[in-house]
């Protein structure tokens, strides 16, 4: 719990015997798994065994009109109650949508809601694409914001003035929470529930959900499948930092510097576990997904290369050649004269 926020938190009044109080905003076409291992993690710590009982924990689905909320997948979610006074809150999550959809914002009346929590020193959690709809809304300001991966381009392109952070699952920044969604909400949550209601109770949670533990928010996120494999949090983080700057490599220095560690650190670290060094891990990265796009889509040569991070198409195929014993003109060949692999 913030300083900030004890003065006016500590006015609350609660039912009996809760610990913990959470309202969720669910953005259109929000994604339902997201939403349902939060609420899971929660209706599992509330209670002894699987009773479901909210007596540690409570949650409502808030709604400015009380209509059912459709998730991505078109499953749809009746809300508990009208936007109120969100003071009666410990947290209000905000559950974004698909990055398809419209995400210019969230409706007046919600923005209104948020602002009053934030004004009241309530901590705003943003779960999947919510980090962004919380940025839109002006209330991500100095915050950092934790997103997933797959989306840190598209947070690039759409969201100016917030820096996100895509080499972890989850960000404690104060008085905003950011998860990038999926299973990472089910550890968001979990970290809540040890902090207010108790570790044994958060763990619990986890295994009836059969996960394994509760992760902290700087373990890496999983990020686009490569062909190299460590569970050196130190080297993932490294290498989804290179996943995410492939057209523009960073130098060694600068990686170390991203992730707060030495060059040297970093250097050790990856011969510890790879037997390779942090350049040569960067070059396999950038062929690999270089080998990918001659294989799967028309993209010229050239432009693969500009997008793999390489000069132009001759300084790609001096080193794709090296690594595959065959040029890139070759691959693509061998594709466009096999018709079932052209076809796939």
């Amino acid at each position: 719990m913030q300083p900030s926020s004890l003065g006016n938190r500590a006015l609350r009044v609660r039912p009996a015997g809760v610990r913990l109080s959470v309202g969720f905003i669910l953005a259109k076409r929000f994604t339902l798994c997201a939403f349902a291992n939060f609420v899971d993690v929660l209706r599992l710590a509330a209670d002894e065994g699987d009773r479901s009982r909210p007596i540690m924990c409570d949650w409502a689905v808030l709604s400015d009109t009380m209509n059912a909320v459709p998730s991505s997948s078109g499953i749809t979610v009746q809300p508990n109650e009208r936007l109120g006074d969100p003071g009666r809150f410990d947290y209000i999550v905000v559950v974004g949508g698909v990055m398809e959809d419209d995400l210019s914002g969230l409706g007046q009346a919600y923005i209104e809601y948020l602002r009053k929590a934030a004004s009241l020193g309530i901590p705003l959690v943003g779960v999947c694409t919510g980090g962004f709809l919380l940025h839109r809304a002006g209330l991500m300001d100095g915050h950092r914001c934790c997103v997933s991966w797959f989306h840190h381009a598209d947070f690039l392109e759409q969201f100016d003035g917030l820096n996100p952070v895509s080499d972890q699952i989850f960000i404690d920044d104060g008085d905003r929470l950011t998860c990038s969604g999926g299973a990472s909400s089910a550890h968001l949550a979990a970290y809540l529930v040890d902090k207010h209601v108790g570790r044994a109770q958060a763990i619990k949670s986890l295994h009836i959900m059969i996960i394994d533990d509760a992760l902290r928010p700087e373990k890496p996120q999983p990020g686009v499948p490569l062909d190299i494999s460590t569970n050196d949090p130190m080297v993932l983080r490294a290498l989804l930092l290179m996943q995410q700057h492939i057209d523009n490599p960073l130098s060694v220095t600068e990686l170390a510097r991203r992730m707060g560690n030495s060059k040297r650190q970093l250097e050790r670290h990856f011969r510890a576990a790879l037997g390779a060094s942090p350049q040569a891990a960067f070059l396999q990265i950038r062929l690999a997904l270089a080998r990918h796009l001659i294989e799967t889509t028309d993209k010229s040569v050239a432009t693969v290369a500009v997008e793999c991070g390489f000069c132009d198409s001759s300084h790609l195929s001096r080193v794709f050649r090296q690594r595959f014993d065959c040029t890139p003109y070759q691959v693509r060949r061998a594709r466009l004269d096999n018709p079932e692999v052209e076809a796939a």
